[in-house]
């Protein structure tokens, strides 16, 4: 080949090579109708919206938004700075070079872009719904008609049905034309999941649970970190279903799913580091009596170990690891931290000399208002209930004075009352994570925790039920 025609070839394929290349992010928007205003560029995050930059139109609406570094993946808004309201949405994903036009007298209806095909498909899905909700309008405002007559509900629903199926219909071509689109990611993550249609477990109702199970997390992609910028909060909705929903509340259970699904988000960091956060605030304080424990396995799996370094800073490391400190010496199944403290005579009293079957171990402060409701409920529980109990109760407030007087006034005196800072053991707060008032503990004959912080009006039922479980 001659010299000329290589250099031609060269000169062909370097514009190519560059647009291949492109950095950062250009967004060229024309807006008719809105001239010399100010517009933010926002984006959506979880359950929030964030500002990532402005700009102000020209005399012809124009504005551009540009930056050397690519922006993160997901929906993205104009806002009218001065009236705070949204103009419209569009799509970042790959492609960061387009530009869009459109008019102020109907953002959407006018929608126009150059340079981005998941735009392009974006505005066809957006554009379709809008028509459909047209349609359906007429049918909608039946159902709202508590005059309308049975007959017309009936054919409003069946019209209704026939919109929805069209809806169904478009989406699932739009699907299959972009496989790889930002929107198709978006349609397959709201997909209802069916159930399974194998006629040999039919009305199987355990087999239906693990097959709706094992396909929950299979249309959504964690490895995209776009599916966190929505205009609907969907992973973290997802992950609150799943593991109050659909998982059994055992601690065991939860720890093995999370594994699992922080495992599917780890290829991506921004995802990978939003699922165990947003797990970690989960099970912080967890409302499930005994999933502290899942908390303890988050903090040591992912922050104690280091694997959250690229993100959490010292403070927040020392923030878990301390929580979970406090937690890992109390959880369920546990032997019991023995407690020994004065009581108002300044005699110790140790808590491993308590031969009962059962010890509540309860922890309170004298000008506690939440306290003064609950002691009452647990000195009737003790002196009704049919179980073997003694109570171990510790007083938070230094004042043997308060504390004689509350034992007096709550008719606590044949409980083992003991003061909790005249402690031969340390810092019972430390021992049972006893930071609020009123707390309270269940143990065993072998002094083993079986229950913990549990409200004074549920032992007997707790009581029974474990009982039960024991024979």
């Amino acid at each position: 080949m001659s010299k000329s025609k290589i250099l031609f070839l060269i000169i062909l394929m370097f514009p190519l090579f560059l647009s291949a290349q492109e950095k950062g992010y250009k967004i060229d928007v024309c807006v008719n109708g809105l001239p010399n205003t100010s517009v933010l560029l926002a984006f959506y995050f979880d359950d929030g919206t964030y500002i990532k930059g402005n700009g102000k139109t020209d005399a012809k609406g124009n504005v551009h938004f540009s930056g050397d570094e690519k922006l993160n993946r997901g929906v993205y808004f104009l806002v009218h700075d001065s009236l705070k309201q949204k103009m419209f949405e569009f799509v970042v994903a790959d492609d960061q070079h387009f530009s869009i036009k459109t008019d102020k007298a109907d953002y959407y209806k006018n929608f126009k872009v150059d340079g981005s095909t998941e735009n392009d498909v974006f505005y066809q899905n957006l554009q379709f719904n809008a028509q459909q909700n047209l349609k359906a309008a007429p049918y909608t405002a039946i159902f709202q008609d508590s005059t309308a007559s049975k007959e017309d509900r009936l054919q409003a629903e069946k019209e209704l049905m026939k919109i929805n199926d069209e809806v169904k219909s478009f989406q699932s071509a739009l699907v299959k034309k972009y496989p790889t689109a930002f929107i198709t990611k978006i349609i397959k993550a709201r997909e209802t999941i069916p159930s399974s249609s194998d006629p040999a477990h039919v009305g199987d109702s355990t087999y239906q649970y693990y097959f709706f199970k094992n396909q929950y997390w299979t249309k959504i992609d964690l490895a995209d970190d776009g599916m966190l910028r929505l205009p609907f909060t969907l992973i973290t909705n997802k992950i609150n279903e799943y593991f109050d929903r659909v998982l059994i509340q055992d601690p065991d259970t939860i720890i093995s799913e999370i594994n699992k699904l922080v495992e599917k988000a780890k290829p991506n960091q921004e995802m990978y580091k939003f699922v165990v956060w947003s797990l970690t605030s989960k099970y912080y304080a967890p409302q499930v009596m005994g999933l502290d424990q899942v908390f303890v396995h988050l903090s040591d799996a992912y922050f104690e170990s280091g694997e959250m370094d690229f993100w959490a800073n010292d403070q927040m490391k020392l923030n878990i690891t301390s929580r979970a400190g406090q937690l890992r010496l109390s959880m369920l199944g546990m032997q019991a931290p023995n407690l020994i403290m004065q009581d108002v005579k300044l005699q110790p009293k140790s808590m491993a000399d308590i031969k009962n079957k059962f010890t509540i171990v309860y922890f309170y402060d004298p000008d506690c208002g939440h306290c003064k409701k609950e002691t009452p409920v647990l000195a009737d529980f003790v002196n009704k209930t049919k179980f073997d109990v003694q109570v171990y109760s510790v007083c938070a407030d230094t004042s043997l004075v308060k504390m004689e007087k509350y034992i007096t006034e709550m008719h606590m005196e044949q409980w083992i009352n003991v003061n909790g800072p005249r402690s031969y053991v340390g810092s019972y707060q430390d021992l049972y994570d006893a930071f609020q008032t009123p707390t309270l503990y269940v143990l065993n004959e072998k002094k083993k925790i079986i229950a913990k912080k549990l409200p004074a009006d549920r032992l007997e039922e707790f009581l029974t039920r474990y009982s039960s479980a024991q024979k």
